[in-house]
């Protein structure tokens, strides 16, 4: 709509909207956040739908600034069948931050709100960080095999705080999302873990697994998203400045395997192997419709 005028100035229009509706639904939301810690549980309840209604007006109306200072051409299939009072693991490939606001516009109200599972530092995000608690977003602190060969009594902590998370969710339809690949995708990246997929780092099944370990009996469906950008990965200014000129998303909604519920991942190498080996073939899947995506859609195009 504003496309007459500079990328720049876009830029900041778009960047002084989002920073207002953001300080405005906080100023909603951070009383609701503190009624929410009194141990009443109805009222813990209402106030999460409160919660999670103010952050869906929060995407819609940053969906707003995205048509007000962009043109971007959206080529979206596979999202009919979703259902908003469904429950759900959605996972999808990680290129750029921009990705995250991708899936909040082209799922919001579609599905039930995305929560991320975030490293543990972000909740010192200013403003942002208190929101993402508000939500109930599990914040996980990882160890690495050096720290954990110190500090054994720490291991399994990360599994303990998937389950508490989880928790959370049983009480308002969800839809747990995971970055398999648990970074973006960058060429250093691919190939330092020399990587056997084309367009995709290796997944990571283990958070995977223990969601579905902690709600196996509720998350029936994995949503399996793809994105690809024709013209290459676009930072963040540039979705502010209008430069992102054409998204295409495709969703497929898959069972998820009996076999891979119910099982443990840290102990038992059988289950752990085979629960690998579908998600290896999730990956699969994916790295051959990018391939097809890149060729339908090539730059420019």
């Amino acid at each position: 709509m504003l496309s007459f005028l500079p990328h720049s100035l876009r830029g900041v229009l778009a960047g002084f909207l989002l920073v207002i509706n953001t300080l405005l639904c906080f100023s909603v939301l951070f009383p609701l956040s503190l009624i929410k810690l009194l141990p009443i549980k109805p009222l813990q309840v209402l106030c999460t739908r409160l919660i999670i209604r103010i952050a869906e007006f929060w995407i819609s109306c940053n969906s707003g600034w995205m048509a007000l200072t962009g043109n971007i051409q959206w080529d979206i299939q596979g999202r009919e069948r979703l259902d908003y009072d469904g429950w759900y693991l959605v996972t999808s490939n990680h290129q750029t931050w921009v990705d995250i606001l991708v899936l909040q516009h082209n799922f919001n109200l579609r599905m039930p709100m995305l929560k991320f599972f975030l490293k543990q530092e972000l909740i010192w995000v200013p403003i942002i960080g208190i929101c993402w608690w508000a939500l109930d977003f599990p914040f996980m602190k990882r160890y690495t095999k050096a720290y954990l060969a110190r500090h054994p009594e720490k291991a399994g902590q990360d599994v303990e705080t998937t389950r508490k998370a989880c928790e959370k969710f049983k009480t308002t339809p969800v839809a747990v999302f995971n970055f398999l690949e648990g970074t973006r995708l960058t060429s250093a990246k691919h190939a330092e873990q020399q990587s056997p997929y084309r367009h995709l780092l290796k997944p990571k099944s283990g958070g995977v697994a223990f969601v579905l370990d902690a709600m196996g009996e509720q998350l029936r469906s994995l949503v399996d998203i793809t994105i690809h950008y024709p013209d290459g990965s676009p930072t963040f200014w540039d979705l502010l400045s209008g430069r992102v000129r054409k998204v295409v998303v495709r969703c497929q909604i898959k069972p998820i395997p009996t076999e891979m519920l119910g099982g443990d991942y840290q102990q038992d190498e059988v289950f752990r192997a085979n629960f690998q080996r579908w998600v290896n073939s999730l990956w699969e899947e994916k790295d051959l419709l990018l391939d097809q995506l890149h060729q339908d859609y090539p730059p420019g195009h």
